[in-house]
């Protein structure tokens, strides 16, 4: 590495005054550090990190401080020690499903200074001979198994943060239930390091005990009977648990298509029923959330049940009615009505609270709603639009068009105030 590139590695140049270290390491442990993180670490006062972390960095004369639990009680210990050498060991690339990003929303990001290692992803697809810009990189390390479930289509490679030995299994039994018990897994432990190993194997045999901390890499093989999803909207109704009364897939297509889902970005799904448009907002984009507002215990448990079926275990669940559900929610980026427009106090509660910017989508099939619907387009704008829908079907011995009941849909963005 050459001097210039270990300066770019060492610093970050909007930082003013950093006073914590946040230094990656890997399997080859201080051989693998760039010159600067080395000497940051070994000036260090105190060295926060787990115990495989500070296995990797013997002989340092620090305080060591081991992770907590939960972890929110390590940021203020951190914070406790502002004014001494304090270094946080990591795994690889801090940035990278790793702690920094929780550290920087309590810590500004010019109090820190990042010292990047290659991060597992990098190193696994190394090994795998894959194009890292081609793969799905994901984690279920702390986080649902079913986390994968979204990203699961024919060809699709996978690299996986797993939470531990059993993490495998797990997936495999996911892929299998899905008919792709075909997919090729390998199992990478301890990359980089001199106890690298590696487990290869298909879905559908898996038997391999593997250690703790591996990364999983998965070149999925849809079989004849395999059962996939795409994320852009309009899954088909069966994928779901319902009632019966749910958003129907023409229709639900269209109404995320207006939603517009985005990365991290939060959706109240106001009547949500049995959760489709909250799951398909949640599939739709990376770390996109919901907030299922839906009074009727019957119905929450179906949610419930979608969100693990279709990997969106995320979801968040209010079972209230509106708009007393609505109190004390964090502010959306978007805001689907479902069900509850006519009853006071729905919308203008959403409106209030939905971002500058953020999309109100709102489906009705009543009357009563309808003229709801047209009032408040006259009031605030946006788009109006009747939604019909025909499906061919038996009649007799021949086939006819059955109709849907028409879907009337308002989409409204919500204007940024004027500033003096």
């Amino acid at each position: 590495m050459t001097l210039e590139a270990e300066k770019v590695l060492a610093t970050n140049t909007t930082q003013a005054n950093p006073w914590l270290d946040i230094i990656g390491i890997g399997e080859d442990g201080l051989d693998g550090l760039s010159k600067a993180a080395l000497q940051k670490l070994e000036a260090a006062e105190v060295i926060v990190g787990g115990d495989r972390h500070h296995s990797l960095a013997p002989n340092v004369d620090a305080e060591r401080i081991a992770w907590p639990s939960p972890f929110d009680a390590m940021i203020n210990k951190i914070k406790s020690y502002k004014g001494k050498r304090i270094v946080v060991l990591v795994t690889g690339d801090p940035l990278w499903y790793s702690v920094g990003a929780r550290i920087l929303r309590s810590i500004p990001a010019d109090e820190v200074r990042f010292h990047p290692q290659l991060s597992a992803f990098q190193w696994a697809s190394v090994r795998m001979g894959w194009s890292l810009a081609d793969c799905e990189t994901l984690t279920i390390h702390g986080r649902a198994n079913s986390q994968i479930i979204p990203h699961i289509a024919p060809n699709v490679r996978l690299l996986v943060l797993t939470q531990n030995g059993e993490s495998p299994s797990a997936v495999a039994q996911i892929l299998r239930e899905r008919g792709f018990e075909q997919s090729r897994m390998t199992a990478l432990a301890a990359l980089g390091g001199e106890r690298e190993e590696r487990f290869d194997g298909i879905a559908e045999n898996w038997a391999h005990d593997v250690p703790d901390f591996h990364t999983l890499a998965v070149e999925c093989v849809a079989g004849s009977n395999a059962q996939w999803y795409p994320r852009t909207g309009g899954l088909p109704d069966d994928a779901f648990v319902s009632d019966g009364q749910m958003t129907k897939q023409d229709v639900r297509g269209i109404t995320i298509a207006k939603l517009a889902p985005f990365p991290d970005a939060l959706l109240w799904d106001i009547g949500a029923g049995c959760g489709s448009v909250s799951v398909e907002w949640m599939r739709a984009a990376r770390g996109a959330l919901a907030i299922a507002i839906e009074p009727k215990a019957p119905r929450v448990a179906m949610i419930e049940q979608n969100a693990v079926n279709l990997g969106a275990e995320k979801i968040e669940i209010v079972s209230k009615s509106a708009p007393e559900g609505l109190n004390k929610l964090r502010k959306p980026d978007a805001v689907f009505i479902g069900g509850g427009l006519t009853t006071d106090g729905v919308f203008e509660t959403a409106w209030r609270a939905l971002r500058e910017g953020g999309r109100l989508v709102a489906n009705t099939v009543t009357l009563e709603s309808e003229a709801k619907l047209t009032a408040l387009h006259k009031a605030h704008g946006g788009e109006l639009v009747r939604l019909a829908v025909q499906k061919a079907e038996s009649v007799g011995p021949y086939r006819g068009w059955r109709a849907a009941m028409p879907v009337t849909q308002w989409c409204v963005i919500k204007p940024f105030e004027v500033q003096a």
